[in-house]
């Protein structure tokens, strides 16, 4: 599975974004028990999200595979967790439930792409605290993984367009449909050849 996914704005962060990860550092939320598992079978991004959460405090244990996120979530089960829901071998709501059966006071945040939000809902039904649609770069995982409950998220710098929310719900209906074109286009009152003329083309910003 191909991921495009940057770590721009993190790498662009001025002093405000630092000071902001100091006072969450400053809070103490998380270093009684530091342990976070990542589960995402895109290498690249896994090891530039570990780095990144590794420089917040965070110790922590990745795997690339449903198999090897189970396996490490029974061996040593995490206080916090970032599960991919749709990876190479299965789904991440199978860590989730390996991870609840040992330890119920994991945050447990998802990562989800286009027409994954019903699952993702499902993970949250799971035990998961969070979800965060891809994109989702470093600042917005140390966010939602260190969010004290009851407190509002902050609004995002860069909202998705409505062009960007009418693709993902177009991309949903898409997969609940097994990818079948014409019933897509059926169920959203689409012209076919339109509807295939909005699949060929990149998701816009």
């Amino acid at each position: 599975m191909t991921h495009f996914w940057t770590f721009n704005r993190r790498d662009r962060s001025d002093d405000r974004s630092e000071s902001r990860d100091f006072r969450r550092l400053q809070r103490g939320a998380y270093r009684a028990d530091p342990s976070l598992l990542i589960v995402d079978d895109d290498g690249p991004f896994l090891r530039r999200l570990a780095r990144a959460m590794e420089a917040r405090g965070f110790h922590v244990e990745t795997a690339e595979s449903v198999a090897e996120g189970v396996a490490k979530s029974k061996g040593r089960p995490p206080k916090y967790a970032v599960v991919d829901l749709r990876l190479g071998d299965g789904n991440g709501l199978d860590v989730i439930e390996a991870i609840r059966q040992r330890r119920d006071d994991t945050r447990i945040i998802v990562l989800t792409g286009y027409g994954n939000i019903a699952t993702a809902v499902t993970a949250v039904k799971l035990g998961a605290v969070d979800y965060l649609a891809k994109p989702a770069d470093a600042d917005d995982v140390f966010a939602a993984l260190t969010q004290r409950p009851g407190e509002k998220a902050e609004l995002p710098e860069n909202p998705m367009s409505a062009d960007r929310v009418r693709w993902e719900h177009i991309q949903r209906v898409y997969e609940m449909c097994e990818r079948n074109v014409s019933e897509t286009a059926r169920r959203l009152n689409m012209h076919r050849r339109t509807l295939q003329r909005i699949l060929a083309k990149r998701a816009p910003k």
